[in-house]
């Protein structure tokens, strides 16, 4: 092979190499050199706080019916029960921040329980992606209970103080809070019994367990014929349960609700987050969804990320100051 050729040959593997560098270095990311990696690629696991069956676990299995459409992957749910939702909310607040571990979150729990004992997680552990239920409390007996009003309820158990019992999910959760109130507004004395969920507090009211519960529209919602509801703790009637009547209506002023949300730890890179926030908004919006969601008694509600953030923000105010009238402050 003559020099003039070899020469030839030297530059065209020279100006290849050249060219390939050039290609590798434009998907590189200005943070590192990594290679940008479609988002999502891979199956995103879902952190679900509650017992599989309860109304957290129902609406998310909702949303893995469309997940796959929207995003392309798998959502893998996976159960971490506790506390309250104590031990998810931890759980998905110490996930890894790569965007393929999120979470269900609820409302006032991730308030009240950092305000009430230490946590390990507070509203700014997490990266909110946006808002999907606002379920309202309600008081429920079963069908054949000798209660057929509220204030049935509310005159036996003044007569009995702390015979009745009260099923709710966890301590300082929306449930807990919500019969605290009852009982104050109502100059009443419960036992509290506590379940990990409200599938459990559903089994628990089934069973002959307890007397009532205070528990979400949309665990009841899902058997109608089995219960009764006695009062219902919106500022009207609910449009999935018309003929019930308000706690307002009845004389007592409470308004009280759970909502739930999807977030995810909270450095998570902000390209992900923002199509997570796409993509669950999308869902929320899925005609199909919506009826689904109806069908099975969801209250659905989509609000924004940064709109959740914004109100739970004030909530902390508000909760704060309830905990402190029933001396449940942590004073750490």
């Amino acid at each position: 092979m003559n020099k003039k050729l070899i020469a030839v040959l030297l530059i065209i593997g020279f100006l290849l190499t050249l060219g390939l560098t050039g290609c590798q270095k434009a998907e590189e990311k200005q943070d590192g050199g990594k290679t940008e990696e479609k988002y999502p690629s891979q199956d995103i696991t879902v952190i679900i706080p509650f017992t599989a069956g309860g109304a957290s676990d129902v609406q998310a299995r909702i949303v893995e019916k469309y997940f796959k459409e929207e995003f392309g992957v798998n959502m893998i749910i996976t159960y971490k029960e506790g506390a309250g939702g104590e031990v998810g909310f931890t759980e998905l607040a110490k996930s890894k921040t790569d965007g393929y571990v999120i979470g269900g979150l609820n409302v006032p729990h991730i308030i009240l329980q950092p305000l009430a004992r230490e946590t390990e997680f507070n509203i700014d552990s997490f990266a909110y992606i946006g808002q999907m239920v606002n379920d309202p409390q309600l008081v429920a007996v079963l069908k054949d209970s000798k209660y057929n009003t509220l204030q049935e309820l509310i005159d036996d158990a003044k007569a009995n103080p702390g015979r009745i019992t009260l099923g709710n999910v966890g301590t300082f959760s929306g449930h807990h809070i919500a019969s605290l109130n009852f009982m104050n507004l109502t100059g009443t004395e419960f036992t509290l019994i506590p379940y990990k969920g409200s599938a459990d507090q559903i089994v628990a009211l089934q069973g002959g367990h307890v007397n009532a519960i205070m528990g979400n529209l949309n665990d009841v919602m899902r058997d109608m014929d089995k219960y009764k509801i006695l009062g219902i703790t919106t500022d009207e009637r609910h449009y999935l349960a018309p003929e019930v009547p308000t706690f307002k209506e009845l004389g007592l002023d409470m308004t009280q609700g759970i909502t739930r949300l999807f977030a995810a730890p909270k450095d998570i890179d902000p390209a992900r987050l923002a199509r997570l926030k796409e993509g669950f908004e999308k869902i929320a919006k899925n005609p199909e969804y919506l009826k689904d969601m109806e069908k099975i008694g969801q209250p659905e509600e989509w609000k924004d990320g940064e709109k959740v953030y914004a109100d739970l923000k004030k909530e902390v105010e508000t909760a704060t100051k309830l905990l402190e009238e029933y001396d449940l402050l942590d004073k750490k």
